[in-house]
């Protein structure tokens, strides 16, 4: 009696399962004409998706990036949210918001790592950095970073279809960071520090000596170690030159 008791309860939590399964995977929604009816995870996903893309084709990145973080949030699971993932991270991109682009292009990375458009997102990534790169007297870490990106993209994918402009990119972020350097050691120049401005040229010599601002370095560097030698010729005749001799300091690393 107790085994068929068993039974019965089984058969009914099979026929529940049945009969409202599906409702798991489906939704309700009104169609035009007000009723009531059950649509699939997926339909529903897809039409977020669909209305993001309209709204990205035109521009709207605003709007559209509310249809993909829904998609994202409701419908994590859903092969929409992958794409999701990805034109949310552009939409940010597109709106200059590169930190926060930088972010969802990280966060995509990190769940899709075998993703076909990873060699796109590792250069964006490095263009979310290039963006922000500023005047040469300004902080230097966006051109770093994007160095770093871009050449990440060049070893683990040489020939994907941004490698030639990452490779450029590359090129022009280094001879910011020289010029960078050339601008320290000109101010140190101006400011009659000699010795910190020979260390700041030596450093762009040393990391940067196919850069276009290497040439100007290299003059500074020979006018400023002339004139260092003219100095030491003069006091070299007066009495007490040993006083002059320990004048230059070693002067510490650039920052």
């Amino acid at each position: 009696m107790i085994m068929a008791k068993k039974h019965l309860v089984f058969a009914s939590i099979v026929m529940l399962f049945a009969v409202n399964g599906c409702s798991v995977f489906t939704n309700t929604e009104e169609d035009t004409a007000g009723n009531k009816a059950e649509v699939s995870m997926d339909v529903l996903a897809q039409k977020l998706l669909t209305e993001g893309m309209e709204e990205y084709r035109y521009g709207k990145y605003f709007n559209a990036i509310k249809s993909f973080k829904e998609i994202i949030n409701r419908y994590p699971f859903s092969h929409q949210a992958v794409e999701a993932e990805l034109k949310a991270a552009d939409c940010s991109y597109h709106m200059e918001q590169y930190s926060e682009a930088e972010i969802l292009y990280n966060s995509f990375e990190d769940h899709h790592p075998s993703s076909k458009s990873l060699p796109y997102v590792l250069y964006q990534k490095g263009m979310c950095n290039y963006r922000q790169i500023d005047r040469i007297d300004r902080d230097p870490r966006g051109a770093e970073k994007a160095i770093r990106y871009f050449k990440q993209l060049l070893k683990a994918f040489p020939h994907s279809p941004y490698s030639a402009d990452a490779k450029e990119k590359v090129t022009l972020a280094t001879d910011f960071l020289a010029g960078h350097e050339f601008s320290i050691a000109e101010f140190y120049v101006r400011t009659e520090k000699p010795a910190q401005a020979k260390a700041r040229l030596r450093y762009l010599l040393a990391n940067y000596p196919q850069s276009t601002a290497a040439k100007k370095g290299r003059t500074l560097l020979q006018q400023l170690e002339k004139k260092r030698e003219e100095k030491k010729s003069f006091f070299s005749t007066l009495p007490g030159f040993s006083f002059f001799q320990g004048e230059e300091q070693a002067a510490p690393p650039p920052e």
